[in-house]
């Protein structure tokens, strides 16, 4: 199966870090507004995914949404949450950590592509049944 998002294990380091600290988490992948196209690390419900935002997968056990129009743009790309040195979003729960979450993309081989379009599209968020925590 192909992965439409992972993660560094860099990231994932970091993700436990706050996961200890705030409980389960999850990431929206930003649409451009304020901070880029940035991945938005929250508590598990503190964002409220609405029903065009699409369901990328799971990374460190973090349930990973995309707006739908951004989704279009992207739906071509495997998606890799990332960190770096430097200071995210205010909104971002690694803000504090003098760290942010970076996405990096690859295009997806013709292969990988001709397994996603034989699983049929992305799963909307109203379609997934609720986080647990």
């Amino acid at each position: 199966m192909v992965d439409r998002v992972t993660v560094t294990p860099d990231a994932e380091a970091v993700i436990e870090r706050l996961r200890g600290t705030h409980g389960p988490l999850m990431f929206h992948q930003s649409g451009g507004c304020c901070d880029g196209s940035a991945p938005m690390c929250y508590p598990e419900g503190d964002f409220r995914v609405g029903h065009s935002d699409v369901y990328l997968g799971t990374v460190a056990g973090c349930r990973v949404f995309i707006g739908a129009a951004q989704f279009e743009y992207w739906k071509h790309t495997q998606l890799t949450i990332d960190v770096t040195p430097g200071r995210g979003s205010g909104f971002s729960l690694e803000a504090p950590e003098g760290v942010r979450f970076i996405t990096r993309s690859r295009v997806f081989t013709d292969a990988e592509t001709a397994e996603l379009d034989a699983a049929g599209p992305a799963p909307r968020a109203d379609e997934l049944p609720a986080a647990t925590a």
